[in-house]
């Protein structure tokens, strides 16, 4: 069985910084996608950060510059460094993998199998 953990979350203030990580275990195979989505408030699920089996990282626009992913393969850790967080970066962050995904739909949320229980990010003004 497949499984996600997040941490890391919590409450910062503009400006600030987190470092999310999300454990993954049980997988057979490399993943082909595993990434980061966030969910704010009264609004949709939208991507932050997806990264292929090859290791390849491909960033939002509004969080590039600012965030940086990378994965300890050993570890089976993804991790999320978040800096100069903003308000609107407020959110339930989830961690997300699929096995078998082409390239063009790697943003494609319903595509991807397994998800965490997410961790909650708390941005103030």
């Amino acid at each position: 069985e497949v499984r996600l953990m997040e941490s890391g979350g919590g409450s910062v203030q503009a400006g600030g910084s987190l470092r999310l990580a999300c454990v993954y275990s049980g997988n057979e195979f490399v993943f082909d996608y595993i990434g980061w989505f966030r969910q704010a408030p009264g609004k949709e699920r939208e991507g932050v950060v997806v990264i292929d089996w090859t290791g390849s990282v491909t960033y939002a626009e509004y969080v590039k510059g600012r965030f940086g992913a990378s994965k300890d393969k050993a570890k089976k850790t993804l991790f999320l460094e978040m800096n100069d967080l903003k308000p609107e970066d407020t959110g339930m962050y989830s961690c997300a993998a699929v096995d078998h995904l082409h390239s063009n739909l790697k943003w494609q949320q319903s595509r991807y199998e397994y998800w965490g229980q997410g961790t909650q990010v708390t941005v103030s003004s």
